[in-house]
């Protein structure tokens, strides 16, 4: 009876294993990627330093965490040569530590990919061209390349690198090579010893784009919107950020500007578009691309005649650039910004290409603000076909003159009215007398008294906000004696604040300080060849200390600047700096000279500070304009007498 009621049952139960085999083998996990799939990336981010995502970092949490994209960020350094907030690290051993505070960021946005194209971070500037240089640029592009080919990531998202004022030039340089990576990565003449040697193939991504708006196919990412798990992207970004403590982005999380959408410029595109998009992966993947599509994303006709102003070299690099690139369309909003010295004659150049098959003639006119002074106001030029030509005019603008002013050109060819503008920078100049003996150092005014004298007042903003003068102000004043540059900064400041520890003495714009800015090319595009001395008037013992930066000779003034000598006092109302600074120091010899010159106070008014929290509030300086301690360019004129 047992036995046939076991027979009885046993169709029963092999129809359930059976049933139960094929549950089963319908919920078996699909094998795990590997090789090439395992790689296969649809957004790449490509940035010059950790904490660079920020503006993006909404961004990529939404494709990530929303719409399950894989995300890889390439970064060109490990950000070793910026401040640390939390603790004594500096050079390869801030990198550590910033790799690490960045591994915990993007764990957190959902980017599953970090790699390091291991470039120095090496000083803060404005040139691309210096970063480059510096780093190599083949080099690095190769490197760049090789994680394109090997990622094959759909699209590209990097930095603008126009060289706009206040624009990193290792932020330049990574959108740069992220434009050429693009293109490069596609093409097997291009670094062919990775298709040949490491098994890679080449690769088209399908899309680059720039943060921010430059052009007009932009698209618009909403971060406030909840994400599948409830978290929205801005509550992602301001959680991922604030790892970044050692850039003082603990706190970040109460910014208001997280909660505003990102925007992104569409540079090119090796696909067809599909109207406004509200996220950057609409309409992919593709897998089949038209090879002879043009990869942009609007054709630009060049005009049969164009006039404009010849800007400053790094602009005109960046113009030739994006013609080099097909990318015109990016530099639409361009605006040449020339630097102009008060109170004298400037030459600015206008440049008038011709692409008809005739040669033109015209009148050119030149319109400058009330004040300034022009010669000649109009000319009468003549362009042969298909050729350019450059006309140059004096520009002179007031002794006073100061911040931006505009400058607009006219030519008429026939009935044919052709309109340029351009901003004039106006900076400042002042003759340096020299002195028949060595003024004093004992915070007197002994021997200094006939030394040339500028006022910077609080209304001199660089960066931030100042209260008024007595908050931030400083009367500066400048002799030589035909071998040394002496300057006597008396600083008004209402809270000095000494937070730097004697063995920190580094990245002043972190405290009260003052920074010495001499340019021995008087003008140059960047600072490798100048001298820039950072002062703590006091580190937290009361002594003072210095520190070169952002040259081509970095470090603690007793090892890189050991001729030079600082003191400083405290006084009713601030603080008093005096140095001395041998020509040979600078870089130039002795006799009269003109040399760029500029002096930036950095001020804060944390009276709690901790040891080498960056405090900054405001940054005012006799020449300024946003990012000028990078921009020689921008820096005033001096005339050693």
């Amino acid at each position: 009876m047992h036995c046939r009621a076991i027979d009885h049952l046993l169709p029963i139960v092999c129809a359930t294993v059976l049933l139960a085999g094929d549950v089963l083998a319908q919920t078996d996990p699909a094998p795990p990627k590997q090789g090439a799939a395992l790689l296969k990336t649809d957004i790449m981010g490509v940035f010059a330093h950790p904490d660079d995502e920020t503006g993006t970092a909404a961004t990529l949490a939404y494709h990530a965490h929303g719409r399950g994209a894989v995300v890889a960020n390439i970064y060109c350094t490990r950000g070793e040569g910026g401040g640390n907030m939390v603790g004594t690290q500096s050079g390869a051993s801030l990198g550590t530590l910033r790799e690490a505070e960045l591994r915990d960021c993007l764990a957190v946005l959902g980017v599953r990919y970090c790699y390091f194209l291991d470039q120095l971070d090496w000083a803060y500037t404005e040139s691309a061209a210096a970063t480059l240089q510096k780093w190599g640029k083949e080099e690095t592009l190769e490197r760049l390349v090789r994680f394109v080919r090997a990622l094959r990531p759909e699209i590209i998202v990097t930095m603008n690198p126009a060289p706009t004022p206040g624009q990193h030039g290792h932020h330049q340089a990574a959108g740069i090579l992220a434009t050429e990576a693009f293109s490069a990565a596609a093409d097997p003449s291009r670094f062919p010893l990775q298709l040949s040697r490491e098994g890679l193939t080449v690769w088209q991504p399908r899309r680059l784009y720039f943060r921010g708006v430059s052009g007009d196919a932009v698209t618009t990412i909403g971060v406030t919107d909840p994400l599948p798990d409830g978290r929205t992207p801005a509550q992602l970004a301001a959680q991922a950020l604030a790892h970044h403590r050692s850039q003082a982005f603990g706190n970040i999380g109460s910014s208001p500007w997280l909660q505003r959408p990102q925007t992104f410029t569409l540079v090119k595109s090796m696909v067809p578009l599909h109207g406004i998009e509200t996220n950057l992966l609409a309409g992919l993947p593709q897998v089949e691309i038209d090879p002879d599509r043009r990869p942009m994303a609007k054709p630009v006709t060049p005009p049969s005649l164009e006039l404009e102003f010849v800007p400053r070299p790094a602009f005109a690099n960046y113009r030739r650039w994006v013609k080099e690139q097909g990318i015109e369309h990016v530099a639409g909003r361009f605006r040449a910004n020339l630097p102009l010295v008060a109170g004298e004659p400037n030459e600015v150049k206008l440049q008038i290409a011709n692409a008809r098959p005739n040669a033109v003639s015209g009148e050119l006119s030149v319109a400058v603000p009330a004040g300034w002074s022009i010669e000649p106001a109009r000319l009468r030029i003549e362009v042969p076909a298909q050729r350019a030509a450059t006309v140059a005019v004096k520009i002179t603008p007031p002794a006073a003159a100061a911040g931006e002013s505009d400058l607009s050109a006219s030519l008429v060819v026939g009935e044919q009215q052709l309109e340029a503008v351009a901003t004039g920078q106006a900076v400042p100049r002042l003759r340096v007398a020299r002195s028949s003996s060595p003024p004093s150092l004992d915070g007197t005014d002994a021997g200094w008294e006939h030394a040339s004298p500028m006022l910077i007042p609080s209304t001199n903003l660089a960066q931030g906000k100042a209260d008024d003068d007595g908050d931030s102000s400083a009367r500066v004043r400048l002799t030589h004696d035909g071998r040394t540059l002496f300057i006597d900064a008396q600083v008004r400041d209402q809270t000095v604040v000494s937070n730097i520890a004697p063995d920190d003495i580094k990245g002043h714009w972190r405290s009260d300080s003052v920074e010495i800015c001499l340019d021995p090319a008087a003008g140059a595009e960047h600072t490798l060849g100048c001298y820039k001395l950072g002062i703590f008037p006091f580190d937290s013992t009361g002594v003072v200390r210095a520190a070169r930066d952002a040259d081509a000779n970095q470090g603690p003034m007793e090892e890189t600047a050991p001729g030079t000598r600082v003191a400083s006092w405290r006084t009713p109302d601030g603080y008093r700096i005096q140095a001395a600074i041998p020509f040979a120091e600078i870089g130039f010899k002795q006799g009269p000279k003109r040399l760029g010159f500029n002096l930036i106070v950095y001020d804060g008014d944390k009276r709690d500070a901790a040891p080498g929290e960056n405090i900054n509030e405001s940054r005012i300086a006799w020449a300024p304009v946003s990012g000028v301690q990078g921009r020689p360019e921008d820096w005033g004129r001096i005339d050693l007498e």
